[in-house]
């Protein structure tokens, strides 16, 4: 199909193919750049879980290493917090601020995918607008006595088209959008393990001792 035929059925629309060629761009790009960004996301949360299963009770330098280590990724923020939370005796508020870090990643995480989610759906609405735009044009040549019935099947075959461009962007972008929204089910599911993990390491090792504290004292007594 010559160029010329494709700025034909372009027209034929109501220019309404030149916009979802632009819808099918930016969903390109959100779906290469956030593959981008899950992908490396996960790469450096195993890269910090494997770290911190050779620390049992990492120091605050170790801590402090981890984070410039993994500096501008979202889980910095869990390592500064967990830094700031080492001398919190209360876990229960402790685990409260690394939810509250995570929580604050969030947007960082899923961000762009609503636009995304909202050209899966626009994208065969304006593909069925394109259609009914070009089945008026293909019929308005039967006003003219001097044109040929051919000439609007002609018509009609070019506006569907403009369905099949809507419903081939539609089923490129909601596979793209469910396997992204896993990766992001993934990644939180790692910063919550990391939450833990980093718990159990910075505040569990001083409450058992605390705790055995208590009981030598009880028993003393």
């Amino acid at each position: 199909m010559s160029l010329q035929s494709l700025q034909h059925i372009a027209q034929a629309s109501g220019g309404i193919i030149y916009f979802m060629a632009l819808l099918l761009l930016v969903a390109l790009t959100i779906v290469i750049e956030r593959s981008w960004f899950l992908y490396q996301t996960l790469r450096v949360g195993m890269s910090l879980m494997a770290q911190l299963d050779e620390h049992h009770e990492p120091t605050l330098p170790v801590l402090k290493e981890l984070a410039d280590r993994y500096s501008g990724h979202v889980q910095e923020r869990l390592l500064n917090t967990a830094m700031q939370l080492r001398r919190e005796p209360d876990h229960e508020h402790a685990e409260s601020r690394m939810e509250e870090s995570i929580m604050r990643e969030i947007p960082h995480v899923d961000r762009f995918l609503w636009i995304l989610d909202t050209i899966v759906t626009l994208a065969p609405l304006l593909g069925l607008l394109g259609t009914i735009i070009g089945m008026f044009n293909a019929f308005s040549v039967l006003s003219d006595a001097n044109n040929a019935p051919t000439q609007v099947t002609g018509g009609v075959a070019e506006a569907l088209l403009a369905t099949a461009c809507g419903l081939f962007i539609a089923i490129l972008g909601l596979i793209a959008f469910n396997g992204l929204n896993n990766r992001v089910r993934i990644v939180m599911h790692q910063l919550e393990t990391i939450k833990v993990m980093l718990l159990n390491r910075v505040k569990a090792p001083r409450h058992n001792s605390a705790t055995r504290q208590r009981n030598l004292e009880s028993e003393t007594a």
